[in-house]
This record gives structure tokens, sequence and C-alpha cells, in this order.
């Protein structure tokens, strides 16, 4: 796996195009050295298709999966906190949504994908839409939100097919325990699937190595050992 720099506010990462919500969509695509597998999305954080998450799709491409991180942004990145949170305020949720459903249909698409379902894993703001997501679309069948911000009101998880692992950090001022406190009551309640909820002791972005003032090590080691756990068993 090729290093590549770490610096947020660099071009966006981008190697396919394919329609999505009736326009052209990009993204980075990550295949594993067999050439087949099973079907990850991979959903960015506020900052937008950074190298950090081309680098998370190259990871899960070792692990054997067929890698998707669509971009969001339109192959805008972030500068600054003020140019993330005013590009994350500019993507409506259902837009997101739907963006990331035609995402959906490209990756289960390709001839290396070797599930008609799909797992999904995001970061901060992708966290959010891993959820969003997973309640609408019958095909994400794991779902793995890091930090995971929800703007707005909670989906209705009446629908969910996809078993839950959560990634979460006990000092997050961006997501408090009272939300998760929420999550674990309602989406058992409205979907009869019990979240595991992990909480980790570190901050927001824990697993962003790419920051080093909140990357915790331990942390982020031990969730990626889940995760893969999770999504080899979930989808083979």
């Amino acid at each position: 796996m090729t290093e590549r720099p770490r610096t947020t506010g660099a071009p966006a990462q981008q190697n396919v195009t394919f329609p999505s919500a009736g326009s052209t969509a990009h993204g980075y695509l990550a295949l594993p050295p067999s050439g087949r597998g099973p079907a990850v999305i991979v959903i960015q954080e506020w900052w937008g298709l950074t190298d950090h998450l081309a680098d998370i799709a190259d990871r899960l491409a070792a692990e054997g999966f067929v890698a998707l991180a669509p971009d969001l942004y339109g192959g805008n990145v972030a500068h600054d906190f003020q140019e993330a949170r005013r590009m994350m305020q500019s993507l409506p949720v259902d837009r997101g949504v739907e963006l990331l459903s035609g995402a959906v249909d490209y990756l289960l698409s390709r001839p290396e994908a070797t599930t008609d379902v799909a797992g999904s894993i995001g970061f901060c703001m992708g966290g959010g839409f891993v959820l969003y997501q997973a309640a609408v679309d019958p095909r994400i069948t794991a779902a793995v939100p890091f930090y995971g911000v929800i703007n707005g009101e909670l989906p209705d998880f009446s629908g969910l097919k996809a078993e839950i692992l959560g990634h979460y950090a006990e000092t997050d001022v961006t997501v408090s325990q009272e939300s998760l406190d929420e999550l674990r009551r309602i989406i058992p309640e409205q979907s009869g699937i019990t979240p595991d909820i992990h909480i980790y002791p570190a901050q927001h972005a824990f697993f962003n190595d790419s920051h080093p003032e909140v990357y915790h090590a331990e942390s982020a080691a031990k969730a990626w050992e889940r995760t893969l756990e999770f999504l080899h068993k979930r989808l083979g």
C-alpha cells in the first residue's frame, strides 16, 4: 500500500466515476489483492474525500474487501474547521443518502463485488450517514459508525436490516452520551436490532491518524480489530 501525504485540504482522492442521483459522481475504489471480495462503502468525514479516507479504503482492500469511498462534496476538500462546517451544512441529509444509494448501486454492480449486500463504515459526518443510509437501504447489512454525528432528527429505524457496530469516545463534545443512550433505546425499539456500541478512552476523531492532536492509537487499533471481525462475520 502506497503511503500518501496526510494533509487536510489536499485534492480529493478520486479514481472512478459513476452515475448517481441523476448526475455523475466520483469516488475512490480500492480492490483486494485477490481482485474480488465483499462490498463495503466508506463514508467521509466533514473534511471531504481526503487521503485519510482513501487510506482507510486501501486498508479494507488489503483485508479482502472491495471498498468504495464516494465523494459527497463533488471534489471539494475543506482546509479548516469553518469550511468543513459550511460544507457539511450545505449537504442535506436526503441528498447525501441519495448519493450514497447511487454509490451502493455502482459498487454492487462491479464484477469484483462478490456480495449482493454491502457493509458501510463512516466517520464523524459519515458515521451519521451510515445510520441514515442503513435505516432506508436494506442492502446495507453491516453498519459501522465511528463517532457518528446526526444532523437533525434521528431516522426511522423500523426498516433497518443491518447489524450495527458503533465506536464512540468518552470525551466527545460533538456526540453526547445522552444521544448515545437515545440510540441504544430507539434502534431496538423500532427495529428489534440491538446496536453493539463501544466507548473508548479518547476524544472525537480518535481514529484519524492524520490529526495527531486527537488520534488515539490504542483505541483506534481496538476499534479497527473489532470492525474487521464484524465485517468479515457479516459479509463473508
